[in-house]
Parts: C-alpha cells; sequence; structure tokens
C-alpha cells in the first residue's frame, strides 16, 4: 500500500490529510503549525509515503525545509497553475489536502521549484534591499518638497545628496521646519548606510561565476547582475530558452482561437522581479551599446516604445540564459546578429 499527503497550510494552522493508492482518506486532521506535531502525524506511513504536498502560500519556508531535512519527500504545489472542477458544490480545507493528494496519486500535481535553502535567504534579503530604496527614496522626496516649500528653491536629488546637516539651516528660517528636516535627512543617510550593508553582504555571497557572466551584459550592472543571478537560481531547472523568457515575463500571454486574440492568460506567471531587472537592463543597454540601440530603433518604427524594450528585454533573457548554460561571456552579435 502507497500513500500520499497534502497539507493546506494556513497561518497559524495545517490540515492534513493522508491518502492511499486507492483514493481513499486513511488520517486526516487539522494540526497546529508546529513542525514535531504534523511530523508526529505523518511519521507512521514515512516508509510508504510517495509524497507530501504544500501549497505555495507565503509561509512554506519552515514547513518544507523541516520536513525535507526529515527526510521526507516533500513538493510545492503551484497554486496559480491548479485548478479545481468548478462544478464543485462546497469545498473546505479538508477537501483542499485531499485535492492536493489526488493530484500527486495521479501523477499531475503542477509543482513549483524549492529554492536552495541558504541562496533563498540571500535572495530574500536582496528584495529586502528593494524596500529600502523605496524608504530612501520617500524620504529624500520629503527633504527636497521641504526646501522647495520654505525656500521656494528646486534642488535635484543629486544636489540634495551632497548636502551635510548643517547645510540645511541655509533653506529654513524657522527652527522647527529645520527640525523636521533634519530628521527627515538624518533617517534618508541611515536608510543609504542600511543599502550599503545589503548590497556588500549579497554581493559576498552570491555565485561569483554567475555574477561574472551576467555583468558582461551592456546594462547589467552590479545590482542587475545580483537580482538576475538570484532570482534566476539554478539555470538547469528551466529545461529551454523559452522556459526562462516565460519566467521573466519576456513573452506575451495571449489567447488565441482562429486566428483572434480571445484575451489574456495569467500575467501574474513568472518572477516580477527579473522581469523588472531584464526591462531596465534592455533600458540601459539600448542607450550604451550601438548594435542593441540599432535594434531598439528599428522595433520602436513598428512599435510603443514599450513594445520594442520589451523586445530587447527578452533577447536579453535568452543570450543570459545561453550565458549561464555554457559559462561564456556576452556576445552581441550572436545576441543581436
Amino acid at each position: 500500500m502507497t500513500f500520499y499527503c497534502g497539507i493546506d497550510l494556513h497561518s497559524n494552522n495545517s490540515v492534513v490529510s493522508i491518502i492511499n493508492n486507492q483514493d481513499k482518506v486513511v488520517k486526516e486532521r487539522r494540526l497546529d503549525n508546529q513542525l514535531d506535531i504534523i511530523d508526529e502525524f505523518i511519521a507512521p506511513y514515512q516508509e510508504e509515503l510517495q509524497g507530501i504536498v504544500i501549497e505555495s502560500t507565503y509561509n512554506w519556508y519552515w514547513l518544507v525545509d523541516g520536513l525535507m531535512e526529515r527526510g521526507y519527500p516533500v513538493h510545492l504545489a503551484n497554486t496559480l497553475a491548479i485548478q479545481q472542477y468548478n462544478g464543485i458544490k462546497h469545498t473546505n480545507d479538508e477537501t483542499d489536502a485531499r485535492f492536493l493528494a489526488h493530484l500527486l496519486r495521479l501523477n499531475i500535481l503542477p509543482t513549483g521549484f524549492i529554492y536552495p535553502k541558504n541562496m533563498r535567504y540571500v535572495r530574500d534579503l536582496l528584495r529586502r534591499r528593494l524596500l529600502l530604496v523605496k524608504q530612501s527614496t520617500a524620504m529624500l522626496l520629503s527633504v527636497q518638497g521641504a526646501i522647495t516649500r520654505h525656500s521656494g528653491l528646486r534642488l535635484t536629488g543629486a544636489k540634495i545628496k551632497q548636502l551635510t546637516q548643517p547645510d540645511l539651516a541655509n533653506y529654513f528660517t524657522n527652527s522647527s521646519a529645520l527640525f523636521a528636516a533634519q530628521q527627515t535627512f538624518r533617517s534618508w543617510q541611515h536608510l543609504q548606510s542600511q543599502i550599503e550593508e545589503v548590497e556588500t553582504f549579497v554581493l559576498s555571497h552570491c555565485d561569483k561565476d554567475a555574477f561574472k557572466i551576467l555583468t558582461s551584459v551592456p546594462g547589467i550592472g552590479k545590482i542587475l547582475g545580483l537580482t538576475i543571478s538570484l532570482e534566476t537560481g539554478p539555470i538547469e531547472r528551466f529545461a529551454q530558452v523559452g522556459n526562462y523568457s516565460s519566467y521573466a515575463r519576456c513573452v506575451p500571454s495571449l489567447k488565441i482561437s482562429n486566428g483572434k486574440s480571445k484575451g489574456q492568460g495569467n500575467v501574474k506567471n513568472g518572477n516580477r522581479y527579473l522581469s523588472m531587472a531584464f526591462v531596465e537592463s534592455a533600458h540601459y543597454a539600448a542607450i550604451w551599446e550601438p548594435t542593441i540601440k540599432k535594434y531598439y530603433r528599428k522595433k520602436c518604427k513598428h512599435a510603443p516604445v514599450m513594445v520594442a524594450k520589451k523586445a530587447v528585454a527578452n533577447k536579453l533573457t535568452r543570450a543570459c540564459y545561453h550565458m549561464l548554460k555554457e559559462k561564456t561571456l556576452f556576445d552581441v552579435t550572436r545576441a543581436f546578429g
């Protein structure tokens, strides 16, 4: 007898359902989100267990990592790709858990990639940098607005970055307004320091070979190189270049029937951080690299600007895929020839 397990994971509890190869529920219960409790519930079936399916929710790290470390075969379900039969009259957490196990039993479970644990946290730290950058920009704009409001002068962001705390007194006559601007400016300085520390830490923990390969592409600097490297992960997980381009959201999500458009597919499929990085890389590459600029301008004659940039981004994703696969540096004639 073989068994299959589905876990419907929530914020504070999980519904664990174990079915046999005849699709019969042999054990099912709602459990607190504690690894030892869930392990104790599943342990009697471990030797005959074909796999455990866990939904790719926001809080899956602790459960997936913990069960894998204890020797369980774990699968991360791709929730966006799973669609239940719309005619079901009643569903609950128990039926959801059983459905995950059922898909595994039928070998039709859409799975997500379980990013290697150690590098996953480095990747998440780089994503945290993006939040710090947004907060830093908000602080800088706040100082800029305060100076304009109280002095009538419009200083550029570059000029404000060159200021010091004492310099702010030249733009404010009111002590309270000066104090508020100084506090905001101090927050900006502190955020900038944090951003630099995060960048240094991530750079020291990234894949140096992949980083060197990616930064050979025009338009890809330190931050974009780190982003693409960490968001991509092991390039071997993409069977073909088209899979990678799709993951980077660089291919259209159209539904075509009889030569006519019937709307769009799931435009949120893929990785938004990777998409953002490649579009930004395309923007800079179309400015600095003559061959890419020529290709971009040619595209602009027949399509809107953003469509042209997306075309350049798609070219870059394909180039990066082959570069990471073959361990070679960027060749503009091969990519845009």
